[in-house]
């Protein structure tokens, strides 16, 4: 649940945490590994093996994280330079490859994807609806005479539409501020 809630169980309500939040401002795209797909994970641990393995077998033990570090350098240098890896073509090594490899170049610039969702909620007895962003929990004013009854929120990034689930009438619609935890109603 640290890097995402978006594959949460049930009982969990989705959106963004605070990690998500961050990468998106940074227009960073976050790829996770499928749930119940062990092989992506897998590698990682695979390779975290040979790295434990390969420290554990060095003649002289660290004492200190510079040492830790440097032989760590020396770890990476030796398993992509020098190593030979049997997955790859002619037990080549991993700069071998990607020394050969096409390079891809930045494309056009484009805006980051919108966070779209639909949340279906019950209007507490406070007269509020709550809203996970960017790992916060908002609280939506609507109005006393809606409380308990059952909306539809259609959220895109921070606008969101708080529509009545039988009826279909929109009872609020607001831009978030995300500084606020209580987005209170405001008078017509």
């Amino acid at each position: 649940m640290v890097c995402t809630v978006r594959l949460a169980g049930i009982g969990h309500r989705g959106g963004r945490n605070g990690y998500e939040h961050q990468l998106r401002e940074w227009h960073v795209v976050q790829k996770n590994s499928r749930p119940n797909h062990p092989s992506t994970c897998g590698k990682v641990e695979r390779f975290q093996q040979t790295m434990k393995n390969w420290l554990r077998t060095q003649p002289a033990q660290t004492a200190t994280i510079e040492q830790l570090q440097a032989q760590l350098d020396r770890f990476r240098t030796e398993y992509n330079h020098h190593r030979p890896h049997r997955s790859l073509p002619h037990r080549a090594t991993p700069a071998a490859v990607y020394d050969t490899m096409p390079k891809t170049v930045p494309g056009p610039s484009r805006d980051p994807e919108t966070h779209d969702r639909v949340r279906h909620e019950r209007i507490d007895k406070s007269s509020s609806v709550t809203l996970r962003v960017a790992g916060h929990l908002r609280h939506i004013g609507v109005g006393r005479t809606h409380a308990r009854t059952h909306v539809i929120l259609l959220v895109h990034d921070l606008h969101v539409r708080v529509v009545n689930a039988i009826t279909g009438e929109l009872l609020r619609e607001l831009t978030l501020d995300p500084s606020k935890d209580y987005q209170p109603r405001t008078p017509k």
